[in-house]
């Protein structure tokens, strides 16, 4: 077990270690550390920019996280019935969560071209002109957002293997009782999968939160910092601007946030999580 032991200790905890240390001084890599105490955290909050890029993660959480969730659901409960070639489809469906995520970002870029991109286009070709998307502040974040929907393969296989684990009695005992097709989704599916979208909520939240490659890549954060999120406003101070100490405040501002909403999520699991386990217990 040693060599995980030493692994972890010195390329995880650490780095982890250290960047709470530094969070507190001022280093910007060429001279040693100088200890400023809570200058670093003061400074964060009283930076426009830090509030921009807070703005700018929020959203992109509040509308992606949901939106990926109801269509990674309604994508497994298509692929989750019994047909010829269903394998085949689950296989496309998850096949781009495997592709790199550079590649990915410089794809989407491509699509969202304003000139001669595919997606503009397109909607030129039914009579709709196209916005500037990526070099456009209103359109940048929604463009991304759509573009993280890329990735919905993972979660959706997750969706999956909960709706294949629901016993098929409970749906027929349903229909029995009256049940359409809705009040079965409603009544039936929703409730057994509760669990499987709590573990894909809380994934969704962490990952939005962290998201950086699509920003960095497509937009670098703008235009006019439309899509500055947290990650890359805390990578332009580490690795633009050499500010070490910042940058570690930032992270751990960062770790304070998805900590926070993830015992808030874990919280709020007993009004609205399933478990069988539990109502045999009661």
């Amino acid at each position: 077990m040693s060599p995980a032991i030493l692994g972890l200790l010195i390329f995880t905890l650490g780095p982890i270690v250290a960047s709470l240390l530094l969070s507190f001084t001022d280093y910007n890599i060429i001279s040693d550390p100088e200890w400023v105490g809570l200058k670093n955290y003061v400074d964060m909050f009283e930076e426009r920019l830090f509030w921009q890029a807070l703005r700018v993660s929020a959203i992109y959480s509040v509308v992606s996280v949901p939106l990926g969730l109801t269509l990674s659901l309604g994508l497994a409960v298509l692929l989750n019935h019994a047909m010829r070639g269903i394998s085949i489809f689950r296989s496309i469906y998850y096949m781009p969560t495997v592709i790199s995520g550079v590649g990915v970002a410089m794809l989407w870029r491509w699509l969202f071209n304003a000139e001669f991109g595919v997606i503009n286009v397109l909607l030129d070709g039914i009579g709709i002109e196209g916005p500037a998307w990526l070099l456009d502040a209103n359109w940048a974040l929604p463009a991304l957002i759509i573009t993280s929907l890329w990735g919905i393969g993972g979660t959706t296989l997750i969706f999956l293997a909960g709706l294949q684990a629901i016993p098929e009695e409970l749906y027929e005992a349903a229909e029995i009782d009256g049940a359409g097709l809705w009040s079965r989704f409603w009544s039936v599916t929703l409730p057994l999968i509760s669990n499987v979208t709590f573990f894909n909520l809380v994934l969704g939240i962490i990952g939005a939160l962290q998201v950086f490659t699509d920003a960095f890549v497509i937009t670098r954060g703008g235009p006019n910092h439309a899509t500055l999120f947290l990650s890359v406003y805390l990578y332009q101070h580490a690795f633009q601007y050499l500010n070490m100490g910042y940058a570690s405040a930032i992270a751990w501002f960062m770790f304070f946030v998805v900590m926070l909403l993830t015992v808030l999520v874990f919280k709020s699991s007993p009004l609205w999580v399933y478990y069988e386990s539990g109502r045999q217990e009661k």
